[in-house]
């Protein structure tokens, strides 16, 4: 059974940071595309940043400059290093692999 689990989602003020961890199992992990999506309530699910199995990365344009994604092929896992938190990047934040494997999500609030 495929299963992404995300970790690292919590309560942190204004310009905080947070790094956000997601582990695959059950699949080869290093060939696929990964990336981390979030969705706020009421909102459509969004695009934060894609890591290619090649390593090529791309940020939605609203976290540019701020978030980093990352990934370490021997652990099966990926990375959101987000920095200069602001409120408007609450959401629950997303792992995916592939086209069409999801984690169960992560709450992040950035809230004073």
């Amino acid at each position: 059974q495929v299963q992404l689990v995300e970790s690292g989602g919590g309560l942190v003020q204004p310009g905080g940071s947070l790094r956000l961890s997601c582990v695959a199992s059950g699949r080869i992990f290093g060939i696929y595309n990964m990336g981390w999506y979030r969705q706020a309530p009421g909102t459509q699910r969004e695009l934060v940043a894609t890591i290619t199995s090649g390593g090529s990365t791309n940020y939605g344009d609203s976290v540019k400059g701020r978030f980093t994604i990352s990934r370490d092929n021997a652990k099966n896992m990926v990375y959101l290093q987000m920095n200069s938190l602001k409120p408007e990047d609450t959401g629950v934040y997303y792992c995916r692999m592939g086209a069409d494997v999801w984690g169960q999500g992560t709450q992040v609030t950035v809230s004073s």
